[in-house]
């Protein structure tokens, strides 16, 4: 299992200590929340942040977007050469070109699925995907309680993976700790992002990840 750290959870009054504490802990990726206030009802961080980040984590950067306009974020952040850029299909009117350009700023184009969100909803876009986030709680807020249903959707989604594209990573966002995390991995789910489990963890970091893993 590959482990995301969601920074969202960390110390921002010392979010560079806290960042390479997750790359040294054994974290895969450093999981970025952009939210705008629009999209979803709370405003996070946005490029100048990004960029301090960007400087001290020692792992690819895993950038989340929860926007609207989606393409003007995608300029914002493309410079950090993040390894992901994940977007939400409710807000895009455009998905395939979005994904198309952001292939071409060589980075991995990925989509995100509210829990409401059906993975249908994306199968004829699975071939042009590197992965699929989906959310199990509402997007928003850090420290929510993890919505089971997604375990019987991650399974939907494998199905249709291994039909259309079976490369393509899937990856689960809220609520994640050590309880459910088996039941994820069952499901077929590659990726998660844990933020509340890992920055409060009472072992630490490294253990929390590890207990992940």
């Amino acid at each position: 299992m590959l482990v995301a750290p969601s920074i969202l959870s960390a110390d921002f009054g010392n979010l560079a200590d806290d960042v390479k504490a997750i790359c040294n802990g054994g974290c895969d990726l450093v999981h970025v929340d952009v939210m705008d206030g629009h999209f979803v009802p709370n405003l996070t961080i946005g490029p100048v942040v990004v960029s301090s980040v960007a400087k001290v984590a020692t792992k690819p950067l895993d950038i989340h977007l929860m926007v609207e306009n989606n393409s003007f974020f995608v300029d914002l952040f493309a410079p950090f050469k993040p390894e992901y850029i994940s977007f939400h299909i409710e807000e895009e009117k455009h998905p395939h070109r979005l994904i198309q350009k952001i292939r071409s700023l060589g980075i991995k184009p990925a989509i995100v699925l509210n829990p409401h969100t059906t993975p249908e909803a994306i199968e004829f876009l699975l071939a042009d995907l590197d992965m699929v986030l989906l959310m199990s709680v509402n997007p928003g807020f850090g420290g929510q309680k993890f919505i089971p249903s997604v375990i019987e959707k991650a399974k939907r989604l494998k199905r249709l993976i291994q039909i259309h594209n079976p490369k393509c990573l899937i990856e689960v966002d809220g609520g994640v700790n050590n309880k459910n995390i088996s039941s994820l991995k069952e499901a077929g789910v590659d990726i998660v992002v844990a933020g509340s489990y890992v920055f409060n963890h009472s072992s630490g970091y490294k253990s929390a990840i590890l207990s992940l893993k």
